[in-house]
């Protein structure tokens, strides 16, 4: 299963998102990246895709899924980290998924590891 990831301007959420980033066995890591967020770290697995979140929401929306298309519309399901965004940016993300249509299990890392919380 994929991995995506929403990388917001929130740098205090870099650490949870580095956390999942380098223990996970996604075979690919799709980053949604605002182009307002400063650098940040990736690995070999990593595909960036810059999104420009001053955009309207639906807009967003629109945009996200023709970018999120090329990479993931083969896919049955994804999983999804959130913890990095802004609420616009969230239901931005997750209607795209939905639309392309992709089914989406949510992931964080917590103190016990990677877990689903769905």
């Amino acid at each position: 299963m994929n991995l995506v990831v929403l990388i917001g301007e929130d740098k205090e959420s870099y650490g949870q998102v580095t956390a999942l980033l380098n223990r996970t066995d996604a075979e690919k890591i799709v980053l949604l990246k605002n182009k307002k967020a400063d650098s940040f770290p990736q690995n070999e697995k990593c595909k960036i895709i810059e999104i420009d979140s001053s955009k309207d929401l639906l807009s967003l929306k629109d945009d996200m899924k023709e970018k999120l298309k090329e990479e993931i519309s083969k896919e049955f399901e994804v999983s999804l980290s959130i913890a990095s965004g802004t609420g616009k940016e969230h239901m931005a993300l997750i209607s795209a998924l939905l639309s392309i249509p992709v089914g989406v299990r949510f992931v964080v890392f917590t103190k016990n590891g990677i877990e689903f919380t769905n």
